[in-house]
């Protein structure tokens, strides 16, 4: 995601988020620290191929902080044109691999209660819920379901990016 991306992904946030949509000043932020060698976040936007009329259209886009060893998915997000496509698949795997490379051991995302189909996905991946933070979506006053990813499941092998890599 670069600056000029801010725009599009702000009129795709306030139709999914109508009620708590991010602000442009919080994406400005956050993409202050995307760059750089001593860079903590990873935000990325997926779009549709130009066409005859010109530019394509941003359809979906992913954020992730990270710090000390620990990733947080900030935002994720697909146009609803695109839910089932496996484009949130992308993106979050996008995410788990940029995670890797900046050596985060956990990551951990806030997702709705009333989200189901982002659990289920979320799930998938391998992130299993830990807690609540009650009232976390304002102003509708909507739980958030917290879920974390380990880097390192059971056996000691690192599963961050979806590869298996024995650990000494």
């Amino acid at each position: 995601m670069r600056w000029w991306d801010i725009e599009p992904v702000l009129a795709l946030e306030r139709d999914l988020f109508p009620e708590d949509a991010w602000s442009p000043g919080m994406f400005w932020s956050e993409l202050a620290h995307a760059r750089g060698p001593g860079a903590t976040r990873r935000y990325v936007v997926a779009g549709t191929a130009a066409g005859e009329r010109g530019e394509g259209k941003i359809v979906g886009y992913a954020g992730l902080a990270a710090a000390g060893g620990l990733g947080d998915v900030q935002t994720i997000a697909t146009a609803r044109d695109q839910w089932g496509t496996g484009l949130g698949s992308r993106l979050l795997t996008d995410l788990l691999q940029h995670a890797t490379a900046f050596e985060c051991e956990e990551v951990l995302l806030e997702v709705r209660v009333d989200n189901a189909r982002a659990q289920k996905l979320y799930e998938r991946f391998g992130f299993e819920p830990i807690g609540f933070r009650r009232g976390y979506y304002q102003p509708g006053n909507v739980d958030a379901l917290v879920m974390r990813f380990r880097a390192q499941d059971a056996d000691g092998t690192e599963t961050l990016d979806g590869t298996e890599t024995a650990r000494n």
